[in-house]
Protein backbone atom coordinates (compact mmCIF):
# COMPACT_ATOMS: atom_id res chain seq x y z
CA UNK A 1 0.00 0.00 0.00
CA UNK A 2 2.63 2.03 1.02
CA UNK A 3 4.62 1.65 -2.21
CA UNK A 4 1.41 2.32 -4.42
CA UNK A 5 1.29 5.75 -2.90
CA UNK A 6 4.52 6.74 -3.00
CA UNK A 7 4.23 6.25 -6.69
CA UNK A 8 0.84 8.13 -7.01
CA UNK A 9 3.17 10.99 -5.23
CA UNK A 10 5.72 10.50 -7.58
CA UNK A 11 3.42 10.97 -10.05
CA UNK A 12 1.62 13.82 -9.23
CA UNK A 13 4.89 15.08 -8.50
CA UNK A 14 5.93 14.76 -12.28
CA UNK A 15 3.06 16.85 -13.29
CA UNK A 16 3.13 19.40 -10.92
CA UNK A 17 6.49 19.95 -12.36
CA UNK A 18 5.70 19.51 -16.25
CA UNK A 19 6.00 22.71 -18.13
CA UNK A 20 8.94 23.93 -15.63
CA UNK A 21 12.48 23.91 -16.17
CA UNK A 22 14.26 21.40 -14.77
CA UNK A 23 17.54 22.22 -12.40
CA UNK A 24 20.94 21.25 -13.75
CA UNK A 25 23.62 19.88 -11.42
CA UNK A 26 25.77 22.71 -11.58
CA UNK A 27 22.72 24.94 -10.00
CA UNK A 28 21.71 25.89 -12.93
CA UNK A 29 18.21 25.81 -15.03
CA UNK A 30 17.77 23.73 -17.62
CA UNK A 31 15.04 25.72 -20.15
CA UNK A 32 15.94 23.60 -23.56
CA UNK A 33 18.25 20.93 -24.73
CA UNK A 34 20.56 24.22 -25.75
CA UNK A 35 19.85 26.94 -22.85
CA UNK A 36 20.70 26.67 -19.47
CA UNK A 37 20.46 30.08 -17.34
CA UNK A 38 21.84 31.07 -14.03
CA UNK A 39 19.60 29.21 -10.74
CA UNK A 40 20.05 32.67 -8.64
CA UNK A 41 17.99 34.65 -9.95
CA UNK A 42 13.94 34.83 -9.97
CA UNK A 43 12.89 33.84 -13.39
CA UNK A 44 9.45 33.22 -12.55
CA UNK A 45 7.90 35.55 -10.76
CA UNK A 46 5.98 37.15 -13.24
CA UNK A 47 4.29 33.12 -14.25
CA UNK A 48 0.52 33.65 -14.16
CA UNK A 49 0.40 37.50 -14.26
CA UNK A 50 -0.30 38.03 -18.09
CA UNK A 51 2.66 40.33 -19.00
CA UNK A 52 3.28 40.91 -22.29
CA UNK A 53 6.53 42.62 -23.23
CA UNK A 54 6.89 44.16 -26.60
CA UNK A 55 10.28 43.97 -28.34
CA UNK A 56 11.90 45.91 -31.13
CA UNK A 57 14.84 45.11 -32.79
CA UNK A 58 16.62 44.85 -35.57
CA UNK A 59 15.65 42.84 -38.65
CA UNK A 60 16.98 39.49 -38.67
CA UNK A 61 19.16 40.10 -35.10
CA UNK A 62 18.24 37.34 -32.46
CA UNK A 63 18.37 33.87 -32.65
CA UNK A 64 14.64 32.61 -33.71
CA UNK A 65 14.38 29.04 -34.79
CA UNK A 66 15.10 28.83 -37.99
CA UNK A 67 17.52 27.19 -40.00
CA UNK A 68 18.03 24.77 -37.24
CA UNK A 69 18.70 27.22 -34.50
CA UNK A 70 18.11 27.73 -30.78
CA UNK A 71 14.80 29.99 -30.79
CA UNK A 72 15.45 31.72 -27.42
CA UNK A 73 12.29 33.87 -27.59
CA UNK A 74 10.14 30.74 -27.21
CA UNK A 75 12.87 29.52 -24.18
CA UNK A 76 12.33 32.98 -22.66
CA UNK A 77 8.44 32.22 -23.13
CA UNK A 78 8.91 28.65 -21.32
CA UNK A 79 11.18 29.87 -18.45
CA UNK A 80 8.95 33.04 -17.28
CA UNK A 81 5.91 32.60 -18.48
CA UNK A 82 6.24 36.06 -20.11
CA UNK A 83 4.62 36.31 -23.71
CA UNK A 84 6.71 38.79 -26.14
CA UNK A 85 5.81 40.21 -29.05
CA UNK A 86 8.05 40.70 -31.20
CA UNK A 87 9.08 43.03 -34.11
CA UNK A 88 11.55 44.59 -36.31
CA UNK A 89 12.94 47.72 -37.71
CA UNK A 90 15.68 48.46 -40.29
CA UNK A 91 17.60 51.87 -39.01
CA UNK A 92 18.03 53.76 -35.96
CA UNK A 93 16.17 56.41 -37.35
CA UNK A 94 12.90 54.66 -38.35
CA UNK A 95 13.26 52.99 -34.74
CA UNK A 96 13.53 56.75 -33.32
CA UNK A 97 10.81 58.08 -35.43
CA UNK A 98 8.06 55.24 -34.69
CA UNK A 99 9.02 55.50 -30.75
CA UNK A 100 9.22 59.31 -30.97
CA UNK A 101 5.52 59.55 -32.87
CA UNK A 102 4.10 57.88 -30.05
CA UNK A 103 2.64 55.08 -32.65
CA UNK A 104 3.49 52.32 -30.49
CA UNK A 105 4.53 51.38 -27.38
CA UNK A 106 7.62 49.18 -26.49
CA UNK A 107 9.09 47.44 -23.65
CA UNK A 108 12.83 46.65 -25.03
CA UNK A 109 14.55 48.55 -28.15
CA UNK A 110 17.85 47.79 -29.14
CA UNK A 111 19.18 51.34 -30.49
CA UNK A 112 22.92 51.75 -31.84
CA UNK A 113 25.50 53.75 -29.88
CA UNK A 114 25.27 57.72 -30.67
CA UNK A 115 21.37 56.79 -30.70
CA UNK A 116 21.44 55.66 -27.40
CA UNK A 117 22.51 59.11 -26.31
CA UNK A 118 20.18 61.40 -28.37
CA UNK A 119 16.98 59.18 -27.17
CA UNK A 120 18.78 59.36 -23.72
CA UNK A 121 18.91 63.28 -24.27
CA UNK A 122 15.57 63.77 -25.14
CA UNK A 123 13.95 61.56 -21.81
CA UNK A 124 12.57 58.86 -24.52
CA UNK A 125 14.66 56.14 -22.32
CA UNK A 126 14.23 54.67 -18.62
CA UNK A 127 16.62 54.75 -16.32
CA UNK A 128 17.64 51.10 -15.41
CA UNK A 129 17.94 49.37 -12.01
CA UNK A 130 20.84 47.43 -12.47
CA UNK A 131 20.06 44.70 -9.31
CA UNK A 132 17.40 43.69 -11.72
CA UNK A 133 20.59 42.94 -14.79
CA UNK A 134 22.95 40.55 -12.57
CA UNK A 135 24.44 39.57 -16.16
CA UNK A 136 25.77 42.89 -16.69
CA UNK A 137 29.15 41.65 -15.32
CA UNK A 138 29.52 39.38 -18.10
CA UNK A 139 30.12 41.91 -20.41
CA UNK A 140 33.60 43.13 -20.53
CA UNK A 141 34.68 46.26 -19.13
CA UNK A 142 36.01 47.56 -22.58
CA UNK A 143 31.97 47.73 -23.84
CA UNK A 144 30.81 49.22 -20.59
CA UNK A 145 30.82 53.21 -19.28
CA UNK A 146 30.75 54.64 -22.38
CA UNK A 147 30.54 58.09 -23.57
CA UNK A 148 27.17 57.58 -25.24
CA UNK A 149 26.02 56.00 -21.99
CA UNK A 150 28.32 56.73 -18.94
CA UNK A 151 27.63 54.10 -15.93
CA UNK A 152 25.04 52.34 -18.06
CA UNK A 153 22.09 54.22 -16.55
CA UNK A 154 20.19 53.30 -19.91
CA UNK A 155 21.93 50.94 -22.01
CA UNK A 156 22.91 47.41 -21.58
CA UNK A 157 25.48 46.41 -24.84
CA UNK A 158 23.94 43.65 -26.61
CA UNK A 159 26.58 43.06 -30.01
CA UNK A 160 29.23 45.28 -31.38
CA UNK A 161 30.20 45.42 -35.27
CA UNK A 162 32.06 47.05 -37.65
CA UNK A 163 30.80 48.94 -40.83
CA UNK A 164 32.96 47.48 -44.99
CA UNK A 165 32.41 46.43 -48.03
CA UNK A 166 31.19 43.30 -49.21
CA UNK A 167 31.39 42.57 -53.17
CA UNK A 168 31.26 39.40 -55.87
CA UNK A 169 34.31 38.17 -56.75
CA UNK A 170 32.59 37.09 -59.77
CA UNK A 171 31.30 40.29 -61.01
CA UNK A 172 34.34 42.67 -60.17
CA UNK A 173 37.53 42.82 -62.22
CA UNK A 174 39.13 44.83 -59.65
CA UNK A 175 38.26 43.63 -56.03
CA UNK A 176 37.17 47.43 -53.84
CA UNK A 177 39.62 48.05 -50.92
CA UNK A 178 38.93 51.78 -50.31
CA UNK A 179 35.71 53.60 -49.57
CA UNK A 180 36.52 55.89 -52.48
CA UNK A 181 36.51 52.88 -54.92
CA UNK A 182 32.78 53.34 -54.72
CA UNK A 183 32.57 56.60 -56.72
CA UNK A 184 34.68 54.15 -59.36
CA UNK A 185 32.67 54.12 -62.68
CA UNK A 186 33.70 50.47 -62.81
CA UNK A 187 31.03 49.69 -60.92
CA UNK A 188 28.11 51.73 -61.69
CA UNK A 189 24.80 50.42 -61.62
CA UNK A 190 25.71 48.16 -59.32
CA UNK A 191 26.69 49.71 -55.93
CA UNK A 192 24.53 49.25 -53.08
CA UNK A 193 24.52 52.01 -50.28
CA UNK A 194 23.04 52.44 -46.58
CA UNK A 195 19.68 54.05 -47.21
CA UNK A 196 20.34 55.79 -43.50
CA UNK A 197 22.14 59.24 -42.95
CA UNK A 198 24.79 58.59 -40.74
CA UNK A 199 26.58 55.45 -41.95
CA UNK A 200 25.91 57.30 -45.13
CA UNK A 201 27.38 60.44 -44.46
CA UNK A 202 30.03 58.20 -42.55
CA UNK A 203 31.41 56.66 -46.20
CA UNK A 204 31.67 59.90 -47.96
CA UNK A 205 33.20 61.52 -44.70
CA UNK A 206 36.20 58.77 -44.63
CA UNK A 207 36.89 59.59 -48.23
CA UNK A 208 37.10 62.94 -47.70
CA UNK A 209 39.49 62.23 -44.68
CA UNK A 210 37.08 63.52 -41.92
CA UNK A 211 35.37 62.89 -39.03
CA UNK A 212 32.21 60.93 -39.11
CA UNK A 213 30.79 63.38 -36.23
CA UNK A 214 30.43 66.50 -38.03
CA UNK A 215 30.45 69.71 -36.22
CA UNK A 216 29.82 72.67 -38.72
CA UNK A 217 26.95 72.84 -41.79
CA UNK A 218 30.15 73.02 -43.96
CA UNK A 219 31.84 70.18 -43.53
CA UNK A 220 28.61 68.46 -43.84
CA UNK A 221 27.94 70.15 -47.09
CA UNK A 222 31.29 68.75 -48.33
CA UNK A 223 30.59 65.31 -47.54
CA UNK A 224 27.01 65.88 -49.20
CA UNK A 225 28.65 66.54 -52.26
CA UNK A 226 30.34 63.73 -52.28
CA UNK A 227 27.38 61.51 -51.97
CA UNK A 228 25.59 63.08 -55.10
CA UNK A 229 28.61 62.72 -56.89
CA UNK A 230 28.00 58.80 -56.42
CA UNK A 231 24.56 58.91 -56.91
CA UNK A 232 24.10 58.18 -60.25
CA UNK A 233 26.66 55.32 -60.28
CA UNK A 234 24.60 53.78 -57.09
CA UNK A 235 22.33 50.90 -57.95
CA UNK A 236 20.08 51.23 -54.96
CA UNK A 237 20.00 52.71 -51.44
CA UNK A 238 19.35 49.78 -49.44
CA UNK A 239 19.17 48.28 -45.86
CA UNK A 240 17.67 44.37 -44.81
CA UNK A 241 17.20 44.64 -49.00
CA UNK A 242 20.91 43.95 -49.28
CA UNK A 243 20.60 40.09 -48.23
CA UNK A 244 18.41 39.45 -51.57
CA UNK A 245 20.41 41.46 -53.40
CA UNK A 246 23.93 40.57 -53.06
CA UNK A 247 23.03 36.79 -52.19
CA UNK A 248 21.43 36.46 -55.43
CA UNK A 249 24.05 38.04 -57.42
CA UNK A 250 22.03 41.42 -58.66
CA UNK A 251 24.82 43.69 -57.33
CA UNK A 252 28.14 43.36 -57.52
CA UNK A 253 29.54 46.11 -54.52
CA UNK A 254 27.54 46.45 -50.91
CA UNK A 255 28.12 48.25 -47.87
CA UNK A 256 27.40 47.10 -45.17
CA UNK A 257 27.89 45.76 -41.35
CA UNK A 258 30.05 43.31 -40.42
CA UNK A 259 27.54 40.36 -38.95
CA UNK A 260 25.24 40.11 -41.73
CA UNK A 261 28.45 39.93 -44.09
CA UNK A 262 29.24 36.71 -42.14
CA UNK A 263 25.54 35.32 -43.25
CA UNK A 264 25.46 36.65 -46.57
CA UNK A 265 28.86 35.12 -47.36
CA UNK A 266 27.70 31.95 -45.37
CA UNK A 267 24.53 31.68 -48.03
CA UNK A 268 26.80 33.12 -51.22
CA UNK A 269 30.40 31.91 -51.23
CA UNK A 270 31.63 34.21 -54.11
CA UNK A 271 31.09 36.95 -51.80
CA UNK A 272 33.72 38.63 -49.91
CA UNK A 273 34.39 41.13 -47.54
CA UNK A 274 37.10 44.12 -47.33
CA UNK A 275 37.99 46.80 -44.17
CA UNK A 276 38.23 50.10 -45.74
CA UNK A 277 42.06 51.41 -45.79
CA UNK A 278 40.60 54.77 -44.69
CA UNK A 279 38.64 52.96 -41.41
CA UNK A 280 35.35 51.94 -40.08
CA UNK A 281 33.08 52.60 -37.94
CA UNK A 282 32.78 50.93 -34.83
CA UNK A 283 28.93 50.20 -33.72
CA UNK A 284 27.81 49.33 -30.35
CA UNK A 285 23.91 48.25 -30.16
CA UNK A 286 22.42 48.04 -26.80
CA UNK A 287 19.32 46.44 -24.94
CA UNK A 288 16.97 49.66 -23.41
CA UNK A 289 13.85 50.28 -22.04
CA UNK A 290 11.69 53.60 -23.22
CA UNK A 291 10.20 55.75 -20.60
CA UNK A 292 7.01 54.94 -22.05
CA UNK A 293 7.17 51.20 -20.98
CA UNK A 294 4.83 49.48 -18.53
CA UNK A 295 6.52 46.87 -17.73
CA UNK A 296 9.89 47.78 -16.47
CA UNK A 297 10.79 44.72 -14.48
CA UNK A 298 9.93 42.14 -16.74
CA UNK A 299 11.76 44.32 -19.65
CA UNK A 300 15.19 44.12 -17.09
CA UNK A 301 14.74 40.54 -16.95
CA UNK A 302 14.46 39.62 -20.70
CA UNK A 303 17.51 41.90 -20.80
CA UNK A 304 19.25 39.88 -18.27
CA UNK A 305 18.20 36.82 -20.34
CA UNK A 306 19.72 38.13 -23.22
CA UNK A 307 23.20 38.14 -21.32
CA UNK A 308 23.04 35.04 -20.23
CA UNK A 309 25.93 32.80 -21.97
CA UNK A 310 23.86 29.82 -23.59
CA UNK A 311 21.32 32.37 -24.86
CA UNK A 312 24.65 34.61 -26.22
CA UNK A 313 26.27 32.11 -27.80
CA UNK A 314 22.54 30.88 -29.65
CA UNK A 315 22.33 33.92 -31.02
CA UNK A 316 26.00 35.06 -32.20
CA UNK A 317 25.59 31.86 -33.60
CA UNK A 318 22.48 32.50 -35.72
CA UNK A 319 23.39 36.31 -36.32
CA UNK A 320 26.92 36.07 -36.93
CA UNK A 321 27.65 39.45 -34.95
CA UNK A 322 30.07 40.11 -32.27
CA UNK A 323 29.42 39.59 -29.09
CA UNK A 324 30.87 41.75 -25.90
CA UNK A 325 31.47 39.06 -23.66
CA UNK A 326 34.26 36.92 -23.56
CA UNK A 327 32.03 34.30 -21.65
CA UNK A 328 30.12 33.95 -24.77
CA UNK A 329 32.95 34.43 -27.27
CA UNK A 330 35.13 31.46 -25.12
CA UNK A 331 32.06 28.85 -25.93
CA UNK A 332 31.54 29.71 -29.67
CA UNK A 333 32.77 27.85 -32.25
CA UNK A 334 36.31 28.47 -33.50
CA UNK A 335 35.25 29.37 -36.84
CA UNK A 336 33.22 32.32 -35.53
CA UNK A 337 35.13 33.22 -32.50
CA UNK A 338 38.54 34.14 -34.70
CA UNK A 339 36.64 35.00 -37.91
CA UNK A 340 39.09 38.11 -38.70
CA UNK A 341 35.43 39.56 -39.74
CA UNK A 342 33.54 39.33 -36.60
CA UNK A 343 36.47 40.40 -34.44
CA UNK A 344 39.21 42.51 -36.98
CA UNK A 345 42.29 42.66 -35.79
CA UNK A 346 44.08 45.25 -34.17
CA UNK A 347 45.47 47.88 -36.62
CA UNK A 348 41.68 47.78 -38.08
CA UNK A 349 40.12 48.67 -35.14
CA UNK A 350 42.67 51.10 -34.28
CA UNK A 351 41.34 53.06 -37.54
CA UNK A 352 37.88 53.01 -36.31
CA UNK A 353 35.64 55.62 -35.42
CA UNK A 354 32.55 55.69 -33.22
CA UNK A 355 29.53 57.63 -33.85
CA UNK A 356 28.57 60.45 -31.13
CA UNK A 357 25.39 62.30 -30.39
CA UNK A 358 25.45 65.30 -33.03
CA UNK A 359 23.39 68.76 -31.56
CA UNK A 360 20.14 69.49 -32.41
CA UNK A 361 21.13 71.96 -34.85
CA UNK A 362 23.53 69.33 -36.89
CA UNK A 363 20.96 66.45 -36.68
CA UNK A 364 18.32 68.45 -38.31
CA UNK A 365 20.79 69.89 -40.87
CA UNK A 366 21.79 66.71 -41.81
CA UNK A 367 17.99 65.58 -41.98
CA UNK A 368 17.61 67.94 -44.55
CA UNK A 369 20.95 67.43 -46.35
CA UNK A 370 20.23 63.83 -46.58
CA UNK A 371 16.65 64.34 -48.23
CA UNK A 372 17.91 66.64 -50.41
CA UNK A 373 20.46 64.03 -51.41
CA UNK A 374 18.25 61.09 -52.36
CA UNK A 375 15.86 63.57 -53.90
CA UNK A 376 19.17 64.97 -56.37
CA UNK A 377 19.56 64.57 -59.81
CA UNK A 378 22.37 65.07 -61.94
CA UNK A 379 22.49 67.91 -65.21
CA UNK A 380 19.40 66.17 -67.63
CA UNK A 381 18.10 63.16 -65.03
CA UNK A 382 15.51 65.46 -64.21
CA UNK A 383 14.23 65.91 -67.63
CA UNK A 384 14.61 62.28 -68.68
CA UNK A 385 12.84 61.13 -65.67
CA UNK A 386 10.04 63.84 -67.04
CA UNK A 387 10.59 62.09 -70.63
CA UNK A 388 9.67 58.70 -69.40
CA UNK A 389 6.91 59.93 -67.12
CA UNK A 390 5.07 61.70 -70.43
CA UNK A 391 5.91 58.57 -72.47
CA UNK A 392 4.50 56.76 -69.86
CA UNK A 393 1.36 58.58 -70.27
CA UNK A 394 1.16 57.87 -73.64
CA UNK A 395 1.29 54.51 -73.93
CA UNK A 396 -1.20 54.26 -71.35
CA UNK A 397 -3.40 56.24 -73.04
CA UNK A 398 -2.69 54.44 -76.38
CA UNK A 399 -3.40 50.99 -74.88
CA UNK A 400 -6.60 52.08 -73.59
CA UNK A 401 -7.64 53.82 -76.83
CA UNK A 402 -6.96 50.72 -78.31
CA UNK A 403 -9.29 48.29 -76.20
CA UNK A 404 -12.18 51.11 -76.79
CA UNK A 405 -11.97 50.56 -80.73
CA UNK A 406 -11.65 47.01 -80.22
CA UNK A 407 -14.74 46.45 -78.25
CA UNK A 408 -16.72 48.98 -80.48
CA UNK A 409 -15.41 46.86 -83.55
CA UNK A 410 -16.86 43.62 -81.74
CA UNK A 411 -20.27 45.45 -81.17
CA UNK A 412 -20.37 46.60 -84.20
Amino acid sequence: MKQWISLVLCACLAVSLCGLPAYAADDRIEVTEDISVSADYDWTRFAGKNVTLNVYNWGEYISNGSDESVDVVSAFEQLTGIRLNYTTFDSNETMYAKIKSGAANYDVIVPSDYMVAKMAAEGMLAELDLENIPNLALIDEEYKNRDFDPGNRYSVPYMWCTTGIIYNTTMVETAPQRWADLWNEEYAGSILMFNNSRDAYAIGAFKLGQSINPDTVEEMAAVMDELKAQKPLVQAYVMDEIFDKMEGGEAAVGVYYSGDAITMIDDNPDLAWVFPEEGVNLSIDNLCVPATSQNREAAEMFINYLCEVDVGVANCDFIGYSTPSSAVREQLDEELSESPIAYPADEVLANAQVFTNLSDEINDELDVQWSEMKSYNEGGNAYAMLFLLAAGVLLAGFNIWRKLRKKMRNDY
